[in-house]
This record gives structure tokens, sequence and C-alpha cells, in this order.
């Protein structure tokens, strides 16, 4: 698709090419997701691991998010933009999770996000007129429910496929499925109408969303959902080193590089 991507367009795409997501949480990053053809940017609570240094997505706020979908904004023509509602920002009612969205699509966000069994949350939100996705599996807001970062759904699958069909029937246009067994993810698939987007959940959902530290190898470890595409981290560390050292030995700036 080269025109403008929107939550029922995306939808549209079920059974047929697979979604490609991907987070983002600059204007440059943005930018370069949109020139890669990414179908999805999602301004991810992930930043509080990736940009805020956290170790877990619990401290995000809703401002957070608010800030980094304004800065993804600017730098979209063409992916859909959808934006993670942060621990704390929907969890107490439906009148919080429909405020929380409301606001961020004032910042720029043309969907929003959520992770768990909150089907009356996503019903009011698309009644508001907000797209929703939802989020299944492993869910990093609930990590110290799970005990850690573990797969889900090695036993109990058919809870994990039931809460994904509330959220389907409820108006969700996706949901994701995070850290689940691929046999697990592919009855998920076949059994709801929306889109599923998988994370750690084999090939047969009906799209793909990674970090977008993880696939530019920027991150510091590796993770087995993830493949480093290119090692970004390393080609960078290089560069640096190479500016640390212009800078030192008086090669850099040269006459080129003067006024």
């Amino acid at each position: 698709m080269s025109q403008k991507r929107t939550a029922p367009k995306l939808l549209g795409m079920k059974g047929g090419d697979r979604v490609v997501c991907l987070t983002a949480y600059d204007f440059m990053s943005a930018q370069m997701a949109d020139a890669a053809g990414v179908d999805l940017v999602l301004v991810g609570d992930s930043l509080g691991n990736v940009i805020l240094g956290y170790e877990t997505t619990i401290p995000v706020e809703l401002e957070d998010v608010g800030y980094h979908v304004r800065a993804v904004k600017r730098g979209l023509k063409n992916a859909l933009l959808v934006a993670d509602l942060p621990f704390g920002s929907y969890q107490t009612g439906v009148e919080q999770a429909v405020d929380s969205a409301v606001y961020l699509m004032k910042c720029g966000a043309e969907a929003v996000k959520l992770e768990g069994d909150y089907p009356e949350a996503i019903e009011a939100c698309v009644k508001a007129g907000i797209p929703v996705m939802g989020h299944v599996g492993f869910t990093p807001q609930s990590v110290h429910g799970f005990g850690g970062f573990k797969v889900q759904g090695r036993t109990g699958g058919d809870e994990i496929l039931e809460v994904a069909r509330r959220l389907s029937d409820a108006g969700a246009f996706g949901v994701v499925l995070e850290l689940m067994p691929a046999e697990l993810a592919g009855r998920i698939t076949a059994a709801v109408e929306c889109l599923t987007i998988g994370i750690g959940a084999g090939l047969e959902c009906d799209g793909e969303i990674q970090v977008w530290h993880d696939v530019l190898g920027l991150s510091e470890h590796s993770f087995k959902h993830a493949l480093r595409f290119v090692e970004g981290r390393g080609i960078f560390v290089e560069g640096l080193k190479d500016y640390v050292a212009g800078v030192r030995d008086r090669t850099f700036p040269g006459a080129e590089n003067s006024f």
C-alpha cells in the first residue's frame, strides 16, 4: 500500500498480506519507518525500557506517551499511528479509559492499544469513535503478576483465546498476541474477526510487531522473539569512536567543515 493506512483498511488485510508494525518514539524514527513501508507505527509504553531506562513499562505516565505521540505524528505520512494506554490509565473504569484514549487522540494518535481483558473499555472507546487494539498473552504491564517475562499459554491457552474473542467482539480492530506458542496464536487468528499481530507468537498471525531498537540491533541484549536485521549498536559506537578520535587528534573539523 502506498496510501494512508487506517484501522478499517488494515482490518481489510486480514487473511491477505501480512501487516507490518513497528514501534517508534520520535520524529526521525517515524520518518524512517514510514519510508520503509511500515503499515502501523506504535508509540508503545516500551518507551519506558528503551527511551527512559526503566526495568518495566509500569512507571510510564500517560503524558509520557502523549509527548512521544506528538513527535511521531510529525514524521508519519502513511502509517497508522497507534498509542499505548500505559499502566494506570484505564484499569479503574470505562470512563478513565475513554478519557485517556481521548487525550492520546488529541495528541495525534489515530488509534489506541490497551492490555488485558477489558472489553467494556474497548466497546466504550469504539462508541466514541476511537479505533482500539487489544493485547493478550504476555502483557508487560502485568509482569509482576506473571512473576517475570514468561511465555503464556503453554497451559490455559483456551482462556487466552476466549479473552481475544471478547476483545474482538467488543470492536477491537486488532489484538497483539505476545509470547505464546505459535499453535495457540494460529488458533486465535482463525477464531477472531479482528487482526492478530504477533510478537513472539509465530508466523500464523495476520501481522508482526517489533521494537525499533531490537530490529535495528541497538539494544545491548538479543531476544528470542526478535531478529537483529542490522547490528546498529556496533555501527553507531564505531562511528562515535571515530568522532571522538577526530576531535582529539584535531582532524575534525577540517577546512571543509569551517566557515
